[in-house]
């Protein structure tokens, strides 16, 4: 059964710098797609960055340029490197792990981070 335990969200100002990571307790970390989520109040969940088992990247246009995924298959665990954040980054942020050969998937229980002044 796998696990996902996602840690670093907190307030923050605009144009601070922030990285969350993805805890992944289980077999076969290497085997998932890796996925960052985020929900807003009052919006629907939507897909903030994508990371394959072979190192392809995919991200939201809102945060292309400022957001970077990445893993460290050695330690389990994805990482969201947060930079220039603004205020509409205000959300809770969800791991998902998704396994390529199964589709099985997997969510995180949430980390909210807030941007604010």
């Amino acid at each position: 059964q796998v696990q996902l335990v996602e840690s670093g969200g907190g307030l923050v100002q605009p144009g601070d710098s922030l990285r969350l990571s993805c805890a992944f307790s289980g077999s076969f970390f290497s085997m998932y797609h890796m996925r960052w989520y985020r929900q807003a109040p009052g919006k629907q969940r939507e897909l903030v960055a994508a990371l394959s088992p072979g190192g392809i990247t995919k991200y939201a246009d809102s945060v292309k340029g400022r957001f970077t995924i990445s893993r460290d298959n050695a330690k389990n665990t994805a990482y969201l490197q947060m930079n220039s954040l603004k205020t509409e980054d205000t959300a809770v942020y969800y791991c998902n792990a998704v396994r390529v050969a199964t589709a099985s998937g997997y969510w995180g229980q949430g980390t909210p981070e807030a941007v604010s002044s």
